[in-house]
């Protein structure tokens, strides 16, 4: 159990330092705790995942004692934050988001929200990654405002493994009498990609990534469902990629 009141809180995200998102967050934040820090990528780094900048220098943009602007991805500003700028005092607990838009199903593999409590969590401090879910064309903070406090308050009254993070999907409508915090599964959607080709002013055709072209699975456990329904969705996402009835098969299998 971990006592927030107490705790040093670190806030990253993939949307940039100056996002709407993170400035909720941070202030949902302070009213746990008063060691609150932000150390955010300086840009927009949606759909970097897991990746580090490894061919140029990074620089750290000090905005004042506790906010820091990094020119890399989520997973840079994590690093940098746990073994540069607060390595002399190490948060208790890391928060990603609140990123614009759901990290669902298979965006978990593609989401820099997430990937920033996965560097985290590699680098054993606890994580969580709250996204705020929308499908029309404004997004309304209303509803992650309204329920990430109660969220972090229940998560941090138990502890979860080495490994594992946590990433919770805020739905853009609230079910009948509420919204309610369900623990869900990872769902899968993915049948493809919308691709919109278009020619530049010299004739030659480039590509633009749309929207996922998906469906809604079955299981009323998954992630996915559970937004559907108008709830929040509580996920613990683990590390260990392993296929473990797989790596059981191929072990008897070869000599």
């Amino acid at each position: 159990m971990m006592d927030l009141t107490k705790a040093r809180i670190l806030i990253s995200n993939d949307d940039g330092i100056d996002a709407p998102g993170i400035k909720i967050l941070e202030q949902l934040a302070r009213e746990f705790s008063d060691d609150v820090w932000v150390i955010a990528p300086s840009m927009e780094q949606s759909g970097a995942g897991h990746s580090l900048t490894l061919r140029r220098p990074l620089r750290i943009h000090k905005r004042d004692e506790r906010h820091f602007a990094v020119d890399g991805t989520p997973t840079d500003c994590i690093l940098l934050g746990l073994q540069q700028v607060m390595r002399d005092n190490p948060p208790d607990i890391v928060l990603s988001g609140i990123n614009r838009g759901g990290n669902l199903g298979e965006d978990v593999t593609y989401s820099g929200t997430v990937a920033a409590a996965m560097e985290a969590t590699l680098l054993n401090v606890p994580a969580v990654a709250f996204s705020q879910y929308f499908s029309g064309d404004m997004i309304d903070w209303t509803i992650a405002e309204k329920y990430l406090k109660d969220v972090l308050a229940t998560l941090v009254t138990t502890t979860w493994p080495k490994g594992v993070l946590i990433n919770v999907n805020f739905p853009d409508h609230e079910a009948n009498g509420g919204a309610e915090i369900k623990i869900s599964r990872q769902g899968q959607r993915k049948i493809g990609d919308h691709i919109a080709e278009r020619l530049d002013p010299r004739g030659e055709p480039y590509y633009w990534i749309g929207a996922i072209q998906s469906e809604l699975p079955e299981d009323k456990k998954s992630d996915l469902r559970v937004i559907e329904q108008g709830n929040v969705s509580v996920t613990p996402i683990s590390l260990d990629f392993t296929h473990y009835d797989t790596f059981e098969k191929l072990t008897k299998a070869l000599p």
